[in-house]
């Protein structure tokens, strides 16, 4: 081999050296690529993989905090209605008693108003005999209110509750009586002796009258049961009148009362 040759192979040689060291890399580097491509390919689908299950615990997580949820509204409202049963139970209850209250009472009321009218009765009875017996002063007004009550005790439309107000009523102003001092007209006497007087009561101790004119004065027997005519009174009378009129300051008043009764052991 010449010298020329020689370098020529030489030169040749190192290219070839050169062009395998340039693609040895290559070859040995191409399956890394593959691979690494390959594991690229594979994370990825473990990431959808993970993302899917993700989705579904996630699905899973909601479902139950949903279900969570439901039940504890559900033991909520249980609870509650069973609360609400509870207190329609004591209602009931009470109604119950309340029922059974009621128709006792409506017995009670039966057997009062066979009882209680009666009673109203003898007390209607009772007030018309003491208004007869007792002075006759606003003798036609209180007549007529016994007669009104003797009235309402017939009627069917007037509660027993308003009856026996209306009697108590009739019984509190006869008692006002007893304590007031009253002045007022009426008329005294029977046909030509008729005449307008003008009467003065104190309670019931004494009832007076003295003429429009002045001309007579007297007062109301008790024991007799008659009017007495008696002019010794006149003064008595007209400071009476006075009084009762409210004309001045209240005085002492000397009237004519009856004698007191002896009491029989």
């Amino acid at each position: 081999m010449t010298p020329f040759t020689s370098k020529v192979a030489k030169a040749t040689g190192n290219r070839l050296l050169h062009l395998l060291v340039a693609i040895v890399p290559v070859i040995l580097a191409a399956p890394a690529v593959a691979q690494l491509e390959s594991a690229q390919k594979a994370q990825v689908a473990t990431d959808q993989e993970a993302v899917k299950s993700q989705a579904a615990i996630d699905e899973i997580k909601s479902r139950t905090d949903d279900a969570a949820s439901l039940y504890a509204q559900a033991s909520a409202d249980a609870e509650s209605l069973k609360r609400y049963n509870e207190q329609l139970g004591e209602q009931v209850k009470s109604q119950a008693e309340e029922i059974a209250s009621v128709e006792k009472q409506l017995i009670d009321i039966e057997t009062t108003n066979r009882e209680v009218q009666p009673l109203m009765q003898q007390m209607v009875d009772t007030l018309d005999q003491f208004v007869a017996l007792d002075i006759p002063f606003l003798a036609e007004e209180r007549r007529e209110r016994v007669q009104s009550l003797k009235d309402m005790m017939v009627r069917a439309d007037v509660t027993i509750s308003e009856k026996y107000r209306r009697i108590l009523e009739a019984y509190q102003i006869e008692l006002e009586y007893g304590r007031t001092l009253d002045a007022y007209e009426g008329r005294i006497g029977l046909g030509e002796d008729a005449r307008t007087v003008e009467f003065v009561r104190l309670g019931r101790v004494s009832l007076m009258y003295r003429t429009i004119d002045g001309s007579e004065t007297g007062y109301w027997d008790i024991g007799k049961k008659e009017w007495v005519v008696d002019a010794s009174y006149k003064e008595a009378i007209e400071e009476a009148l006075r009084v009762a009129r409210q004309d001045g300051a209240p005085d002492l008043l000397v009237v004519p009362v009856p004698a007191p009764l002896e009491v029989q052991s």
